[in-house]
């Protein structure tokens, strides 16, 4: 099975679990595993931060990181349509009592700077909830992985400091962005105050993200993540593989950009299918299908009975995303399996 739902699909490499198998081990709580150590200083020094947190998920991650940033009532201003707003099940508004501000997404996925000028605008008044961070998300799921500009980094970072809001930076694939922007991940980073990335979607490994910004927040930080059950003890099986992550399998990003290009090339030349344009694509394609939900769903099934599995968005729509484990080889096959689960569907 072709599996392009996503890229948290990815299995551990072979030097993952070898490196799993040897981690050195102590307690992460006590601040005694010598492997998640030294994890959290490469990725700090990777984003240009002072230090680093590991996290279950990147769920968690994002909600340590709002928790820690804004107190009960305030407002946390997120884009429409990012992961924080829609995907991560309201957490900061449940369990932190932060008011979830949305503001529009640009179809390349910046955020509305009119809007973020208005929301950053609100009047000191007992009556408004009042403004305690921006949150943005680089590269942007919602709107076909697009990578952000390091210019709308700056205008978004310029119009926070200006009113003395803090910006997150949800980076889970900030990887991707800086292959894509041909950037580092520091340069992006060095637009917000906070940062958080993943380690178990494109970089391959099982389980785990981090968390990056300033000592004196990561030191908050870490009681916020004992709070929501996220201590771990020996923690090390995790971060060995995100060492190996972050020395050897950035480089191979490159590849996974390379077989979306080739994929939303093959996809838009099957009839019934359109594929939608993004400036500059990293590892995902999204596409939508001719006709209404039924079509759509006779189309996944028809590609699953042809062995490739994609992932539903709207009701006429999918996104494919390519991965380690995905190879160019894949990419025909799953570009023949449309054409003939195309020509199934609308030949009917």
């Amino acid at each position: 099975m072709i599996d392009l739902r996503s890229d948290t699909l990815t299995l551990p490499t072979p030097e993952m679990r070898e490196a799993i198998a040897r981690a050195e081990l102590g307690d992460d709580v006590y601040g005694e595993d010598p492997t998640v150590n030294r994890l959290e200083a490469m990725a700090a020094s990777m984003m240009g931060k002072d230090a680093a947190m590991l996290v279950p998920s990147g769920t968690m991650g994002n909600l340590a990181a709002m928790l820690t940033h804004c107190a009960r009532g305030t407002k946390a201003i997120v884009g429409s349509q990012s992961h924080t707003n829609l995907y991560e099940a309201g957490g900061a508004s449940a369990l932190g009592g932060i008011v979830l501000t949305a503001i529009a997404n640009t179809e390349a996925g910046e955020l509305d700077t009119a809007e973020l000028a208005h929301e950053l605008g609100t009047p000191h008044d007992e009556h408004f909830a009042q403004p305690a961070l921006v949150v943005i998300e680089n590269t942007h799921n919602r709107c076909g992985g697009a990578p952000i500009k390091l210019s709308h980094m700056a205008e978004v970072a310029e119009l926070s400091r200006r009113k003395k809001i803090n910006v997150h930076l949800d980076g889970a694939r900030i990887f991707n962005a800086a292959l894509a922007l041909e950037t580092t991940t520091k340069e992006i980073a060095s637009h917000a105050d906070t940062v958080s990335f993943c380690l178990s979607k494109g970089l391959g490994c099982p389980v785990g993200s981090i968390v990056c910004g300033s000592r004196e927040y990561i030191g908050g930080a870490r009681r916020t993540r004992k709070m929501l059950g996220g201590g771990m003890r020996q923690a090390g099986i995790i971060a060995a593989a995100g060492i190996v992550a972050l020395t050897k399998a950035v480089d191979r990003l490159a590849e996974d950009h390379q077989n979306a290009r080739a994929l939303a090339q093959g996809l838009g030349l099957v009839a019934g299918l359109n594929v939608r344009a993004v400036a500059n694509r990293t590892n995902m394609v999204v596409f939508d299908v001719d006709g209404d939900a039924d079509t759509s769903r006779r189309f996944a099934a028809a590609m699953k009975e042809r062995g490739v599995l994609i992932s539903p968005r709207e009701a006429t729509s999918f996104r494919a995303v390519t991965h380690y484990g995905i190879s160019r080889d894949d990419i025909d096959r799953s570009v023949a399996a449309a054409a003939q689960a195309a020509g199934e569907v609308f030949g009917d």
